[in-house]
């Protein structure tokens, strides 16, 4: 898939107002942006663990190795794999080529 691809493949987050990966990484930075000093980097949307929240659609789209359960739960995951598909994603969203 292309990192378009990715970024608008169809997914509902539990926690961000998102339904897809670009929309959940638009919503990460306006809360940060809105919250300044405020902002909770540990429960930005409420509760902790949200950097996995962007690691299952990467599983269920195949880019990163793991396997989600019956109930669409994390059985497995490689978390580097992911940190490093989440963060070349967001190196892509903010790339121009116009200067």
């Amino acid at each position: 898939m292309t990192y378009d691809e990715i970024l608008d493949y169809e997914w509902e987050f539990e926690d961000a107002d998102a339904n897809s990966i670009r929309e959940y990484l638009q919503e990460l930075l306006l809360k940060l942006w809105q919250e300044g000093e405020g902002f909770s980097g540990k429960r930005p949307f409420g509760n902790s663990g949200w950097e996995y929240d962007l690691l299952y659609p990467l599983v269920a789209m195949g880019e990163i190795p793991g396997k989600l359960d019956d109930d669409g739960c994390l059985e497995s995951v490689n978390g580097e794999a992911g940190y490093e598909m989440v963060e070349s994603l967001i190196y892509y969203v903010f790339s121009s080529t116009e200067k």
